[in-house]
């Protein structure tokens, strides 16, 4: 009983040092959600200010986000314009009565938090695991500042060293064979479709369109290159693989601190 107080206590607390439980005797080994939790913690109460144009990401770190947002600005009255990538990151938005924006009117976001699947050495990323990546993209593009939030299984030297689903590449549903066929024959691998969990068939995104899965085996890609060469396929509408856009990743660790990396 004491234990589980004591790592509760933990995972709040920014002032006791996690030395401390230890010497306690006590596991301060930190699952996964806790770990998600402590880097966006770190994220929102860094880079939030008053009067900021939020970029909301999508997944399941971001609604830890969220909600230390919704905390902010209710202890400092903050004045935060939200601006949602997917329908996922709006209805948070709304759950925890925050204010909603939209790009057509504030087209200039002053700073977006959004996870990750796999971030590398160079700070590639891969995203769209969700299945928001082009509105992930868009949002991140409009904005100052991309921040990624992740636990530290999404830490990668590599693009593939932990992340095994592929790189996602949403799109037009009328020409993901071709599609399909010509990235294997330019770059090797597999691709699969994507399918749904709770209907028969594809998923379909919040564009309407389908996600194929890139499972390549060459790591040792030009990224920059891939990324636009499969750009140039017609009927691609965008690629999961984030280049040149992040300028901050937090880390949560399972001995509850962040590690920070920066371009």
């Amino acid at each position: 009983m004491l234990k589980n107080i004591a790592k509760k206590l933990l995972w709040h607390c920014d002032n006791f040092h996690i030395s401390n439980f230890r010497l306690l005797g006590i596991d301060t080994t930190m699952t996964l959600e806790q770990a998600k939790q402590v880097a966006a913690y770190k994220a929102v109460d860094e880079f939030v200010t008053n009067d900021c144009v939020f970029g909301v990401g999508s997944g399941s770190t971001v609604v830890y986000a969220v909600q230390r947002l919704a905390e902010r600005v209710e202890t400092d009255k903050l004045k935060i314009i939200c601006i949602p990538t997917s329908f996922q990151a709006k209805q948070l938005i709304i759950k925890h009565n925050l204010t909603l924006g939209e790009l057509e009117t504030s087209p200039q976001i002053d700073v977006t938090i959004d996870g990750a699947d796999e971030v590398d050495s160079n700070m590639i990323l891969i995203k769209g695991g969700g299945g928001c990546l082009l509105q992930e993209k868009i949002i991140a593009s409009c904005s100052k500042k991309l921040i990624v939030i992740a636990d530290y299984t999404k830490d990668s030297v590599k693009l593939g060293d932990r992340y095994k689903k592929g790189i996602p590449i949403e799109v037009i549903p009328m020409a993901y064979i071709a599609i399909k066929n010509r990235i294997i024959s330019l770059f090797g691998g597999d691709i699969k479709l994507r399918s749904a969990v709770a209907k028969a068939g594809p998923v379909v995104t919040d564009n309407g369109n389908f996600i194929l899965d890139w499972l390549f085996t060459n790591q040792d890609l030009d990224w920059q290159k891939v990324n636009t060469t499969i750009k140039m396929i017609p009927g691609v509408v965008e690629t999961g693989l984030f280049i040149n856009m992040c300028q901050k990743a937090y880390f949560g660790q399972p001995e509850g601190n962040v590690i920070e990396r920066s371009v």
